[in-house]
């Protein structure tokens, strides 16, 4: 819905622009070939991600822009949000590999869903950042 759009909007502007002083351009096209995944709470969108679909942003399926608001971080609810939304990437794609770009800090968080790093440490949108990989057949 509408409303659905502006609060996924919204929170990741508030998260990943103004809170982390990042200026991007988060409307980047892939939401119109993604799945999304919306953790509610009292009404209130506080966890988001996004599935992107095969060769769009990786040749794998991939999960993007995952978000938690200030006030739902350290209850969990981050957890939760990617345990949901790697079980709704399952139950789309089976049981394939899955690519993520994720913010270098968060490395530990990842790895315990099943994430490997791949390669070295990068600059995306002033952030370091690593490429990771959920491979579940290795």
């Amino acid at each position: 819905t509408n409303e659905e759009i502006y609060d996924i909007f919204n929170l990741r502007l508030a998260v990943f622009v103004v809170e982390q002083n990042c200026p991007y351009q988060d409307a980047d096209g892939k939401d119109l070939k993604s799945l999304h995944v919306s953790g509610m709470q009292d009404g209130e969108l506080i966890a988001y991600a996004r599935i992107v679909l095969p060769g769009v942003s990786y040749k794998e399926v991939s999960i993007g822009r995952v978000v938690t608001s200030q006030k739902a971080r350290r209850t969990g609810a981050g957890k939760i949000l990617m345990e949901k939304t790697m079980e709704y990437a399952k139950k789309e794609f089976g049981e394939v590999p899955v690519r993520i770009s994720a913010q270098s800090y968060l490395q530990k968080f990842y790895e315990g869903f099943g994430f490997k790093r791949i390669g070295d440490e990068y600059m995306e949108d002033y952030i370091l950042h690593i490429e990771m990989l959920y491979a579940p057949c290795e």
